[in-house]
Protein backbone atom coordinates (compact mmCIF):
# COMPACT_ATOMS: atom_id res chain seq x y z
CA UNK A 1 0.00 0.00 0.00
CA UNK A 2 1.70 3.16 -1.37
CA UNK A 3 0.29 5.93 0.71
CA UNK A 4 2.26 8.71 -0.68
CA UNK A 5 1.31 7.47 -4.28
CA UNK A 6 -2.50 7.27 -2.69
CA UNK A 7 -2.70 10.87 -1.19
CA UNK A 8 -0.93 12.04 -4.42
CA UNK A 9 -3.79 10.98 -6.97
CA UNK A 10 -6.20 12.68 -3.96
CA UNK A 11 -4.63 16.12 -4.12
CA UNK A 12 -4.58 16.09 -8.16
CA UNK A 13 -8.21 14.88 -7.84
CA UNK A 14 -8.78 17.44 -5.46
CA UNK A 15 -7.32 20.01 -7.20
CA UNK A 16 -9.90 21.26 -9.45
CA UNK A 17 -13.18 20.81 -6.86
CA UNK A 18 -14.43 22.11 -3.97
CA UNK A 19 -14.40 19.49 -1.96
CA UNK A 20 -11.52 18.23 0.77
CA UNK A 21 -10.17 15.14 1.88
CA UNK A 22 -10.72 13.64 5.10
CA UNK A 23 -8.19 11.13 5.94
CA UNK A 24 -10.23 8.46 8.03
CA UNK A 25 -6.91 7.14 10.46
CA UNK A 26 -9.07 4.92 12.65
CA UNK A 27 -7.35 2.00 13.24
CA UNK A 28 -3.78 3.12 11.80
CA UNK A 29 -0.26 3.49 13.74
CA UNK A 30 1.09 6.72 14.48
CA UNK A 31 3.65 6.56 11.78
CA UNK A 32 1.42 5.56 8.72
CA UNK A 33 -0.69 9.18 9.78
CA UNK A 34 2.80 10.57 10.07
CA UNK A 35 3.95 9.79 6.78
CA UNK A 36 0.47 10.94 5.05
CA UNK A 37 1.24 14.65 7.36
CA UNK A 38 4.54 14.16 5.31
CA UNK A 39 2.80 14.34 2.15
CA UNK A 40 0.65 17.15 3.01
CA UNK A 41 -2.26 15.85 4.65
CA UNK A 42 -3.81 17.89 7.79
CA UNK A 43 -7.11 16.57 8.41
CA UNK A 44 -7.41 13.13 9.81
CA UNK A 45 -10.64 11.58 10.70
CA UNK A 46 -11.07 9.47 14.43
CA UNK A 47 -13.95 7.46 15.01
CA UNK A 48 -12.90 6.63 18.63
CA UNK A 49 -12.57 9.15 21.64
CA UNK A 50 -9.63 7.58 22.76
CA UNK A 51 -8.30 7.08 19.86
CA UNK A 52 -8.16 10.22 18.65
CA UNK A 53 -6.64 11.91 22.32
CA UNK A 54 -4.33 9.60 21.74
CA UNK A 55 -3.04 10.51 18.45
CA UNK A 56 -3.61 13.93 19.04
CA UNK A 57 -1.11 14.05 21.71
CA UNK A 58 2.19 12.69 20.05
CA UNK A 59 1.12 14.05 15.93
CA UNK A 60 1.59 17.98 14.87
CA UNK A 61 -0.51 20.63 15.90
CA UNK A 62 -1.69 22.13 13.25
CA UNK A 63 -3.05 19.05 12.33
CA UNK A 64 -7.44 19.67 12.12
CA UNK A 65 -8.77 16.59 13.75
CA UNK A 66 -12.59 15.39 12.64
CA UNK A 67 -14.54 13.02 15.10
CA UNK A 68 -16.40 10.93 12.21
CA UNK A 69 -17.71 7.79 14.70
CA UNK A 70 -21.14 7.90 16.87
CA UNK A 71 -20.20 10.20 20.13
CA UNK A 72 -21.11 9.54 23.02
CA UNK A 73 -22.01 12.54 25.29
CA UNK A 74 -20.22 11.43 28.67
CA UNK A 75 -17.08 11.84 26.06
CA UNK A 76 -17.46 14.45 24.71
CA UNK A 77 -14.93 16.26 27.16
CA UNK A 78 -11.81 14.55 26.35
CA UNK A 79 -12.06 16.17 22.64
CA UNK A 80 -13.26 19.65 23.32
CA UNK A 81 -10.49 21.10 24.06
CA UNK A 82 -8.77 20.85 20.82
CA UNK A 83 -11.36 18.79 17.71
CA UNK A 84 -11.43 21.00 14.87
CA UNK A 85 -14.96 19.66 13.90
CA UNK A 86 -17.43 16.60 14.70
CA UNK A 87 -19.24 15.19 11.67
CA UNK A 88 -21.56 13.21 13.98
CA UNK A 89 -24.27 14.57 16.11
CA UNK A 90 -27.09 13.11 15.96
CA UNK A 91 -29.09 14.71 18.78
CA UNK A 92 -29.97 17.75 20.47
CA UNK A 93 -28.83 16.24 23.67
CA UNK A 94 -25.13 15.61 22.60
CA UNK A 95 -25.08 19.35 20.65
CA UNK A 96 -26.21 20.84 24.04
CA UNK A 97 -23.49 18.71 25.64
CA UNK A 98 -20.59 19.82 23.05
CA UNK A 99 -21.63 23.89 24.12
CA UNK A 100 -21.53 22.95 27.57
CA UNK A 101 -18.08 21.69 27.53
CA UNK A 102 -16.88 24.14 24.44
CA UNK A 103 -17.63 27.09 27.20
CA UNK A 104 -15.42 25.61 29.74
CA UNK A 105 -12.72 25.06 27.21
CA UNK A 106 -13.81 28.82 26.45
CA UNK A 107 -13.60 27.60 22.85
CA UNK A 108 -16.29 28.21 19.86
CA UNK A 109 -16.97 23.85 18.50
CA UNK A 110 -17.33 23.37 14.98
CA UNK A 111 -20.56 20.66 14.74
CA UNK A 112 -22.49 18.79 11.53
CA UNK A 113 -25.73 17.55 11.93
CA UNK A 114 -25.86 14.16 10.81
CA UNK A 115 -28.85 13.12 8.39
CA UNK A 116 -30.30 9.50 8.61
CA UNK A 117 -29.95 8.95 4.47
CA UNK A 118 -29.78 5.30 4.48
CA UNK A 119 -31.95 2.15 3.96
CA UNK A 120 -29.95 0.58 7.22
CA UNK A 121 -31.23 1.05 10.34
CA UNK A 122 -27.39 0.54 11.75
CA UNK A 123 -26.91 4.09 10.73
CA UNK A 124 -27.06 6.93 13.16
CA UNK A 125 -28.61 10.12 12.20
CA UNK A 126 -31.67 12.63 12.53
CA UNK A 127 -34.38 12.81 9.92
CA UNK A 128 -35.50 15.44 8.38
CA UNK A 129 -38.07 16.62 10.72
CA UNK A 130 -35.69 16.13 14.05
CA UNK A 131 -33.29 18.66 11.72
CA UNK A 132 -35.98 21.21 11.15
CA UNK A 133 -37.42 20.47 14.96
CA UNK A 134 -33.69 21.20 16.47
CA UNK A 135 -33.12 24.64 14.01
CA UNK A 136 -36.29 26.31 14.84
CA UNK A 137 -35.92 25.92 17.98
CA UNK A 138 -35.68 28.60 20.50
CA UNK A 139 -32.77 26.98 22.66
CA UNK A 140 -30.58 26.67 19.76
CA UNK A 141 -30.44 30.36 19.69
CA UNK A 142 -28.18 30.32 23.69
CA UNK A 143 -25.54 27.93 22.56
CA UNK A 144 -22.90 30.16 22.22
CA UNK A 145 -20.33 27.74 22.21
CA UNK A 146 -20.93 25.37 19.39
CA UNK A 147 -21.68 26.60 15.37
CA UNK A 148 -23.49 24.33 13.28
CA UNK A 149 -21.79 24.54 9.83
CA UNK A 150 -23.39 21.47 7.47
CA UNK A 151 -24.92 18.34 7.12
CA UNK A 152 -22.94 14.64 7.37
CA UNK A 153 -24.53 11.77 5.78
CA UNK A 154 -23.71 8.13 5.19
CA UNK A 155 -24.83 6.17 2.13
CA UNK A 156 -26.24 2.71 2.09
CA UNK A 157 -23.71 0.18 1.61
CA UNK A 158 -24.39 -1.22 -1.71
CA UNK A 159 -22.82 -2.02 -4.91
CA UNK A 160 -26.05 -0.13 -6.51
CA UNK A 161 -25.17 3.73 -7.31
CA UNK A 162 -28.42 4.49 -8.33
CA UNK A 163 -29.43 4.04 -4.27
CA UNK A 164 -26.34 5.71 -3.31
CA UNK A 165 -26.41 8.46 -5.97
CA UNK A 166 -30.23 9.33 -4.95
CA UNK A 167 -29.56 9.64 -0.63
CA UNK A 168 -26.48 11.84 -1.88
CA UNK A 169 -29.09 13.92 -3.60
CA UNK A 170 -31.14 13.84 -0.95
CA UNK A 171 -29.13 15.56 1.62
CA UNK A 172 -27.80 17.70 -0.47
CA UNK A 173 -31.38 18.83 -1.22
CA UNK A 174 -31.67 18.65 2.53
CA UNK A 175 -28.51 21.14 2.94
CA UNK A 176 -29.74 23.65 0.20
CA UNK A 177 -32.98 23.60 2.23
CA UNK A 178 -32.05 24.37 5.08
CA UNK A 179 -28.98 27.02 3.96
CA UNK A 180 -32.65 29.06 2.69
CA UNK A 181 -34.21 28.97 5.89
CA UNK A 182 -33.93 32.10 8.27
CA UNK A 183 -31.39 30.51 10.12
CA UNK A 184 -30.10 31.69 13.67
CA UNK A 185 -26.43 33.43 13.89
CA UNK A 186 -24.93 29.87 15.11
CA UNK A 187 -26.25 27.87 12.15
CA UNK A 188 -24.52 28.06 9.13
CA UNK A 189 -24.77 25.73 5.89
CA UNK A 190 -20.92 25.66 4.50
CA UNK A 191 -19.66 21.81 4.43
CA UNK A 192 -21.78 18.92 3.36
CA UNK A 193 -19.85 15.81 4.35
CA UNK A 194 -20.73 12.75 2.79
CA UNK A 195 -18.63 9.93 0.56
CA UNK A 196 -16.37 7.43 1.88
CA UNK A 197 -14.04 5.20 -0.03
CA UNK A 198 -16.25 3.34 -2.10
CA UNK A 199 -18.70 6.21 -3.38
CA UNK A 200 -16.88 9.61 -2.70
CA UNK A 201 -16.55 10.05 -6.60
CA UNK A 202 -20.63 10.04 -6.94
CA UNK A 203 -20.54 12.01 -3.59
CA UNK A 204 -18.35 15.16 -5.23
CA UNK A 205 -20.56 14.93 -8.01
CA UNK A 206 -23.35 15.31 -6.11
CA UNK A 207 -22.15 17.98 -4.20
CA UNK A 208 -19.95 16.76 -1.74
CA UNK A 209 -16.91 19.48 0.56
CA UNK A 210 -15.76 16.83 2.60
CA UNK A 211 -14.97 13.26 1.96
CA UNK A 212 -13.92 10.53 4.60
CA UNK A 213 -11.69 8.41 2.99
CA UNK A 214 -9.82 5.64 4.88
CA UNK A 215 -9.35 2.66 3.17
CA UNK A 216 -8.53 3.48 -0.84
CA UNK A 217 -5.36 5.79 1.38
CA UNK A 218 -4.31 3.25 4.03
CA UNK A 219 -5.32 0.07 2.70
CA UNK A 220 -7.74 -2.06 4.83
CA UNK A 221 -8.73 -1.62 8.39
CA UNK A 222 -7.37 -3.33 10.87
CA UNK A 223 -9.83 -4.66 12.43
CA UNK A 224 -7.78 -6.41 15.45
CA UNK A 225 -7.91 -3.00 17.84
Amino acid sequence: MDIKNNIKEFQNYLSDKSCRLVAVSKTKPIELLQEAYNEGVRIFGENKVQELTDKYEVLPKDIEWHMIGHLQRNKVKYIAPFVSLIHSVDTFKLLKEINKQGAKNERVISCLLQIHIAKEETKFGLSEEELLEIINSEEIKSLNNVKVVGLMGMATFTDNEDQVRKEFRYLKNLFDKTAGLALPENIEMQELSMGMSGDYELAIEEGSTLIRVGSAIFGARNYDK
